[in-house]
């Protein structure tokens, strides 16, 4: 019935059935020679177990850790991009830079020029600043200077009070918006909001506190203060002409544009020549994600491939061990001989024995990975392990490659014996 559905031809079903028949005789076979020795399958499959587990553990705590990363890069926005001047270390090599600088006389041209960009921020930074509450003190404190669509643009929001709005702004009004980890540093909790505080000297209101972001690359994202970019251009007025600062496109989609408009409209305020080089710098966020991304995926290759070099160390073992059990089993490939068993009978037997010790070793430790990844994710601390499929997959397929490749050897020797030989064999 099934052969006239698919119209095979009869000869060629039934070749098809008869090959069937073999191959799972031969795995039959396979299991019941490794069942009557555990104990040594065990220890040969234990280098291919090892290997397995290892190699789909690294892939998988690479690829977790990776994109946690990325949701944290993703998380501080990813459609916004950095203006920054060329620095003196940057430029003195190269004269054709007219002058360094970038001014809010710039950042307006960009402001009302670039109709991709829809929200622009200067970005005051001064890193080491000292925030006093009563007797309490935090130094070496970053301050950010920015404007109120800074929250939006990096995804900065306050969780207690509120973010100075664009009239404090504009009047260059004494507000602070603190970050978490300065709660702890000065002693205090949210009802700090309301007070006042003392940023280099100054005297500051608190309107708010900053929602926890963490950790970052080392960086404590919680320690910082934002105030009005305007206030922090009157406390730190060197600054006025270094003035980076950031700009919001439309979406991702429209990055590249927006980008070409600012790069158009500074090199023309800047009167440089089609020769001349940018003396400013844009830094997009997509770019540095796209890279993150990039050095994680040769990250998580290389170290797979590195570890995967054990599945060597464990295809040699099995290759040892079925020339042994060759040796062992000399008489009996002298019997089948004797009795009409062919040359490819007695291979395929032999490397069906060894692709499937292999691939038993395989489905061993891919189970110890998930029980790996079970006992990591009890921890508070532990990002989201995920082993990805394709991992599995790849990881049992070197497995049953493994097989083939370190039991052709043996298999090989097996099939080319003498039946008489075989048989005298002691």
């Amino acid at each position: 019935m099934i052969r006239r559905l698919l119209g095979i031809p009869g000869r060629l079903w039934t070749g098809l059935i008869g090959g069937f028949a073999r191959s799972w005789q031969n795995v039959s076979t396979a299991l019941v020679q490794i069942w009557a020795n555990k104990g040594r399958s065990i220890l040969t499959t234990l280098g291919i177990i090892i290997a397995v587990t290892s190699t789909i553990t690294v892939v998988a705590f690479v690829k977790g850790f990776g994109d946690s990363m990325t949701n944290m890069v993703r998380g501080y926005g990813t459609q916004f991009m950095v203006v920054r001047p060329l620095n003196w270390f940057e430029a003195r090599h190269d004269e054709r830079v007219k002058r360094i600088r970038l001014d809010m006389r710039d950042i307006e041209a960009v402001r009302t020029e670039c109709p991709h960009v829809q929200r622009i921020s200067p970005f005051v930074f001064h890193e080491q600043t000292e925030v006093a509450y009563g007797l309490e003190k935090a130094t070496e404190v970053p301050l950010r200077g920015v404007t109120e669509y800074y929250q939006s643009i990096r995804n900065y929001y306050v969780d207690a009070g509120r973010f100075f709005g664009p009239m404090e702004v504009a009047t260059a009004a004494h507000v602070v918006v603190l970050g978490r980890t300065l709660l702890k540093q000065l002693e205090c909790d949210e009802s700090i909001v309301g007070k006042q505080v003392y940023v280099d000297g100054h005297r500051f209101l608190v309107t708010g506190i900053l929602a926890a972001k963490g950790g970052m690359f080392g960086e404590d994202q919680d320690k910082t203060i934002m105030v009005p970019y305007t206030t922090a251009l009157n406390m730190y007025p060197h600054l006025r002409e270094s003035l980076p600062f950031l700009a919001e496109a439309q979406s991702e989609a429209d990055i590249p544009e927006a980008q070409a408009e600012i790069t158009r409209v500074l090199r023309q305020r800047h009167a440089l020549l089609p020769t001349d080089p940018d003396d400013f710098r844009v830094e997009r966020q997509d770019q540095m994600l796209r890279e993150f991304e990039r050095i994680r995926n040769i990250a998580s290759g290389s170290l797979a491939g590195i570890v995967s070099i054990s599945l060597l160390v464990g295809g040699i073992g099995i290759m040892n061990v079925m020339l042994v059990s060759v040796t062992e089993r000399t008489r009996e490939i002298g019997l089948r001989k004797s009795i009409g068993g062919r040359r490819r009978d007695i291979l395929m037997q032999f490397l069906t024995e060894a692709v499937v010790l292999c691939t038993l070793g395989g489905l061993i430790g891919v189970v110890l990975r998930y029980l790996i990844s079970h006992l990591a994710s009890l921890h508070p601390q532990m990002v989201s392990v995920n082993v990805p499929l394709w991992s599995v997959a790849l990881a049992l397929g070197f497995s049953a490659a493994a097989g083939v490749v370190f039991g052709l050897i043996p298999a090989c020797k097996a099939a080319i014996l003498h039946p008489i030989d075989a048989l005298r064999h002691e």
